[in-house]
């Protein structure tokens, strides 16, 4: 016997770049960061078109889009030099306890 499961899934309208987006989130949490970002490429948005002279949407979309890809790369960057970095220190402190073990 199989079960299924339905999980209700909640219809959000997200405004970007002037544009309606229609979205299925499954929970309130999804919804928040989903209204969060739009919210957050929406300001970019306006900002790069106040400082740069823009006659494409695309254009604009783009440049947010290499924005926020190119943040997430650099806390990955991060991420794994803070780990090899933990890693190294724990590797050290086991070298001592042996040592003095011996």
């Amino acid at each position: 016997m199989r079960f299924v499961v339905n999980v209700a899934k909640l219809k959000i309208n997200l405004v970007i770049a002037g544009r309606r987006y229609p979205l299925s989130v499954k929970d309130t949490q999804e919804e928040e960061g989903m209204r969060k970002a739009a919210t957050k490429i929406n300001e970019l948005i306006a900002r790069y078109e106040q400082s740069y002279e823009v006659s494409d949407k695309q254009d604009v979309l783009a440049m947010c889009a290499l924005q926020f890809a190119s943040k997430l790369e650099i806390l990955s960057i991060n991420k794994e030099t803070t780990n090899d970095k933990a890693l190294q220190k724990v590797h050290e402190l086991i070298n001592k306890v042996n040592d003095h073990l011996e």
